[in-house]
């Protein structure tokens, strides 16, 4: 561990709370974002933020630095998510009024632009969840390929193989919905 990281985290450890906001403020927004964007609810994402943050504050000696601060805490972040989903689904929700009307106006570009999304968001969600997890971190984290497989816990070789496998598959999904010409705009 180097020296600013080592003395950080000890600090916490003895409970330093001006520590441990300093450590917030260096590492919420990332760690709110990688949630958000996989789960794209704002209140979850802000749900598992909290309850990272409150793991590295009650367990932070468990870091040993054999990762960047900011890997383990998206390791941190991806497991919290998991376990919400798998709470998720053992719990029925009710489902909303398809009938409900939205009687917001919205503009020819905002409709095309979420209409990509939702295209690019279908496509995501038709992968099997480990690619689903690798495309995540690689183009919403920004993360490269080491870091990812060190938090889906796979070698490097596999997550480049999985990238592969996805980006074709994310290639062909898109040249379904919206025509060939289409998807090239977004490989």
């Amino acid at each position: 561990m180097s020296g600013a990281v080592d003395d950080t985290f000890a600090a916490i450890v003895r409970g330093d709370e001006k520590a441990m906001q300093v450590f917030f403020n260096q590492h919420a927004n990332e760690v709110y974002r990688y949630v958000l964007g996989r789960c794209g609810d704002a209140t979850v994402a802000g749900d598992i933020l909290n309850t990272v943050m409150l793991d590295v504050w009650r367990q932070a000696e468990r870091f040993q630095g054999r990762s960047k601060v900011s890997t383990w805490l998206i390791g941190i972040a991806r497991h919290k998510l998991i376990d919400h989903y798998r709470k998720e689904r053992r719990h029925e929700h009710d489902e909303l009024d398809a009938a409900l009307e939205d009687t917001t106006p919205v503009s020819e570009q905002v409709i095309d632009a979420a209409r990509h999304a939702d295209w690019v968001r279908r496509c995501i969600d038709r992968l099997g969840d480990l690619q689903r997890d690798i495309v995540h971190l690689a183009f919403y984290a920004d993360m490269a390929y080491p870091e990812i497989a060190e938090i889906v816990d796979c070698p490097v070789g596999t997550v480049k193989s999985r990238m592969f496998h996805a980006r074709e598959a994310l290639r062909r999904c898109l040249e379904k919905l919206a025509g060939e010409d289409t998807a090239h705009a977004f490989t």
